[in-house]
């Protein structure tokens, strides 16, 4: 069997699946504070999720950041404390045995392509339209991971063909650049488009009940970002073409973006005739954990 774990800023979420995907437990606890107590809180949960599967399991954890392929250590994790530290050394020490890591995001697409909405396809790339934009890409049921760990990453590549005119003044990204795509076609770069353009705060969900309703407002805001996410997509298009686009994270459960993006997408793909597949996960929130449980399954 196999063991996943969601490592969050707040919580960490342990799960089981059999080998047919069948989910057998799942429990979640507080994200510790420290390093130290972060190790033991996992050493603590493979005991529980072995006791419950009734044998030694295989590892795979996702979270929020990566392992630097220089160093070996991790970066750019939101469990500030981890960074610098060698998570994978630590824990096949505390364990005794290989665990697989990977970010969250490469681990949304694993799940999706393994037994997800991807299931079936060779190349796919899964979305993460939450709070921030994150990506991940799966080839043949492998991750592609990249010699900087950086594959998918397209959130903080500029906007394609940005201008003021249908896209509003340049916004500074928390990375430093200007016009990430991150800032437009996220949870939050959806609602700080809504107050640029008329000066008050409302959130995605809000925004997207009005237009579903028939507010003006709230449509042109759709409008603007079924096109600007179809400038983005396209971009990945060109250079991956991928069998499905997988969508997840909040943004996701728009559920007229599934018609309306092969049209906004298409004016920018090189082909006159572009095959666009565009799906919703089908795990949801779910495919994270499951997408970790799927690492540990090449492991011995």
């Amino acid at each position: 069997m196999l063991i996943g774990f969601d490592i969050g800023g707040t919580k960490i979420e342990v799960c089981v699946l059999d080998r047919h995907g069948d989910e057998i437990f799942k429990h979640r606890v507080p994200t510790p504070k420290t390093y130290p107590l972060l190790l033991k809180a996992i050493t603590d949960l493979v005991s529980l999720a072995e006791e419950r599967a009734g044998e030694l399991c295989q590892i795979g954890i996702g979270l929020p950041g990566a392992i630097c392929p220089q160093t070996g250590l991790m970066k750019n994790a939101n469990c500030t404390f981890l960074n610098g530290q060698d998570l994978h050394h630590d824990l096949t020490q505390a364990l005794e045995r290989q665990v697989a890591i990977a970010n969250d995001a490469n681990c949304f697409a694993l799940s999706e392509a393994v037994d997800g909405a991807g299931k079936g396809a060779n190349v796919v790339f899964g979305a993460i339209l939450g709070t921030g934009c994150g990506g991940g890409i799966v080839i043949n049921q492998q991750i592609l991971s990249g010699p900087n760990a950086l594959a998918g990453e397209w959130g903080h590549n500029p906007l394609p063909n940005y201008h003021s005119e249908q896209d509003g003044p340049n916004r500074t990204c928390y990375c430093g650049r200007e016009n990430c795509i991150e800032r437009y076609i996220s949870g939050s770069g959806f609602a700080q488009s809504h107050q640029v353009a008329f000066d008050t705060d409302c959130s995605p969900a809000e925004i997207i009940e009005r237009y579903q309703t028939g507010d003006a407002d709230a449509s042109k805001l759709y409008q603007q970002l079924v096109a600007q996410m179809g400038r983005s997509f396209a971009s990945i298009i060109n250079i991956l073409d991928p069998d499905v686009i997988v969508l997840g994270g909040g943004l996701s459960n728009i559920d007229s973006l599934y018609q309306d993006l092969p049209a906004a997408t298409a004016p920018y793909v090189f082909s006159d005739k572009p095959t666009l597949c565009f799906k919703k996960a089908l795990y949801g929130d779910s495919s994270g954990i499951r997408g970790a449980a799927w690492l540990g399954r090449n492991l011995t």
